[in-house]
């Protein structure tokens, strides 16, 4: 299952600018990249679109499981199963919406234009459930009667969220969030339909570039972004289970 990666990292130390044929070993690809300002303009996209889209529905999504888990009220069931639809619509579908509606509603009546703010936009649509349902998890492992101590205590609901349950819920919080910036740091399609001119992002770079044939450079970019996002879902698996255990 591994092996093409194993194959496109050895490639991107290829000496040859072919990749299908091997002649020595060489670093050059790698330095070519932080002086390519093409990459580095995308890479800054991509990371806007990222901290900005985790940024946001990292508030969102945390307040959405909280109330979804302490609070009731009329339509929960629906509101609960309509929240987490965008874990399991394809991207392609997400994307033809968020295009739609933006071409239909949000640039006639609001008069914004795509750009990389149209791009946050649309991923904070798929990252808010995705950290809506890692905090709902951490959620289910937290005693509620320390919020109701807290509250017979003499806090507000607001100091016993704040002081009690927000630095409970940091780790799954924390969590969400690495995933999310990883799905939005590696997501194409969505980008795609929702960018202005300009506007590229690092995935779309890349596959920009990758019409012509496969360069090492490309080849180099790839590892780089595999070993970043391979590291990111590592430290967001890790807090999410030392969190769980620290909770028995």
């Amino acid at each position: 299952m591994y092996l093409p990666i194993l194959v496109l990292g050895f490639y991107s130390f290829n000496k040859s600018p072919y990749s299908a044929t091997w002649q020595g070993f060489t670093l050059d690809w790698y330095r070519q990249l932080f002086s390519d300002e093409r990459i580095l303009l995308a890479l800054k996209n991509s990371l806007i679109v990222a901290f900005s889209a985790v940024g946001i529905s990292a508030v969102l999504g945390t307040l959405m499981a909280v109330g979804l888990a302490r609070y009731q009220f009329p339509g929960k069931a629906l509101y609960r199963g309509i929240s987490y639809l965008p874990l399991i619509i394809p991207d392609i579908a997400i994307a033809v919406a968020t295009l739609v509606f933006l071409a239909a509603v949000a640039i006639p009546l609001v008069g914004i234009s795509l750009s990389v703010w149209t791009i946050v936009a649309a991923h904070v649509v798929f990252c808010l459930a995705y950290i809506s349902l890692v905090v709902s998890a951490r959620l289910t492992n937290l005693d509620p009667h320390l919020e109701e101590a807290a509250l017979d205590l003499g806090a507000t609901p607001v100091q016993a969220f704040i002081k009690v349950l927000l630095p409970q819920l940091m780790p799954g919080i924390i969590a969400g969030c690495l995933l999310a910036f990883v799905l939005s740091l590696d997501d194409f399609l969505i980008a795609t339909f929702t960018a202005g001119s300009g506007s590229n992002t690092l995935p779309m770079e890349i596959f920009s570039r990758i019409r012509t044939g496969v360069k090492p450079d490309i080849n180099a970019l790839s590892v780089i972004l595999i070993v970043i996002s391979a590291t990111v879902a590592l430290i967001a698996e890790l807090i999410r289970a030392s969190s769980e255990r620290n909770s028995y």
